[in-house]
């Protein structure tokens, strides 16, 4: 008996040291593979196996840690976070370096679009977009990354680290320059009559269409850059174009859908992406809608926004499957996280705005990512 109880405890422990150990093992793994996918420069066996690099970068020292680096993306992931529930799960579904690299490029979408909406003036709006404008291009052409200085001597140091960790070399510098496009639109809203605009920017269908792809269309073919870049699978050139293609009506969809969800939010800044054309149907005005944001009529066109929200995600998410297949299971968590919020709007009978809550609560954003990675 005694012999027994002797042997029952030897085995106890035995198992807890291996566990502890394999669970420490798999701790440290993971901590070092974190390090290279933050730092990948610092990798000095790029043709060794992953474990072989992993302890490389692993037993290197901190001083070789681009302190500046963990501080941007730290916070990169704080916007994130603050700014956009459903893509902040949806990022956590990426891996590796995609993930590092998707999470500098929303940092530098969100702090972009906040220097210009963040402005009083119509000139100073001008200013930052004529800066951006100027950054990209200096990005794109100083091959000793001298662009460094221009920033550090142009733009608020809170906002630095977005646009130096951006990883241009593997964007495809003309969706930037479109993106500020769009937020040339935003801003146009601010004084309908100024420099002779004298009517509202989203005048047609076309214009919202138009509109979409500018802010959102061309995040979708940046993503597509990343993901295209690392990834080992190949892509035919008409494969890469119909992709990108599908990626920019998707973008489209999620922006519509922004807006069926904000249209009181965007008319307490005096604006209105509703086309006119469609709010003249209603015999009313984009005044109108400014002054009473949450008349019953307007829902009748929030419907109609989410109709075509819905029509060009049918269209788009098929391609979906055609991308490399570790980024397929992320994107759709990403695409689904958003147009959950349009179903949310659908079944409400009413589609009034809860300001500081969130459209989709938590249990339903999880639940719908969990069923997008098991598609």
């Amino acid at each position: 008996m005694y012999n027994s109880s002797v042997r029952l405890k030897s085995k106890a422990v035995f198992f807890l040291l291996t566990n502890t150990l394999v669970v420490f093992g798999l701790a440290a793994f993971d901590h070092a593979m974190a390090i290279q996918h933050t730092f990948p420069e610092l990798s000095r066996l790029p043709g060794a196996p992953v474990l072989v690099r992993a302890m490389d970068v692993l037993l290197q020292p901190e001083s070789a840690y681009d302190k500046d680096r963990i501080i941007g993306l730290s916070h990169a992931i704080q916007t994130l976070q603050q700014k956009s529930r459903s893509f902040y799960l949806a990022s956590s579904t990426f891996e590796g370096e995609l993930r590092v690299d998707l999470v500098f490029l929303y940092s530098f979408c969100r702090v972009a679009d906040d220097l210009i909406d963040g402005s009083t003036s119509w000139d100073r709006k001008q200013i930052w977009i004529d800066q951006l404008t100027q950054f990209i291009k200096r990005a794109y052409s100083d091959e000793d990354g001298s662009y460094t200085e221009y920033v550090r001597s142009t733009f608020p140091r809170e906002v630095q680290s977005a646009l130096l960790h951006l990883p241009v070399r593997r964007l495809s510098k003309q969706p930037l320059l479109d993106l500020l496009k769009g937020f040339e639109i935003d801003f146009k809203f601010a004084d309908s009559s100024h420099n002779g605009f004298n009517q509202w920017p989203i005048d047609t269908e076309r214009d919202l269409l138009q509109y979409g792809r500018y802010v959102a269309g061309t995040v979708a073919e940046l993503f597509l850059d990343l993901v295209f870049h690392h990834t080992s699978q190949s892509f035919s050139s008409q494969s890469h174009a119909k992709l990108k293609d599908a990626g920019v009506a998707m973008g489209q969809a999620l922006q519509i859908v922004n807006i069926a969800r904000d249209v009181e939010t965007d008319a307490a800044l005096g604006r209105v992406y509703i086309p006119s054309v469609w709010v003249k149907e209603y015999s009313m005005t984009p005044s109108d809608v400014l002054s009473n944001p949450a008349k019953d009529v307007i829902d009748e066109m929030r419907k109609r926004l989410l109709g075509k929200a819905f029509k060009l995600y049918s269209k788009a998410s098929p391609a979906i499957e055609g991308l490399p297949k570790e980024s397929r299971a992320p994107m759709r968590v990403a695409v689904e996280s958003y147009m959950e919020i349009g179903r949310v709007l659908r079944e409400r009978k009413e589609f009034r705005s809860r300001p500081g809550k969130a459209t989709v609560s938590r249990f339903r954003r999880i639940w719908v990512a969990w069923k997008a990675l098991r598609k």
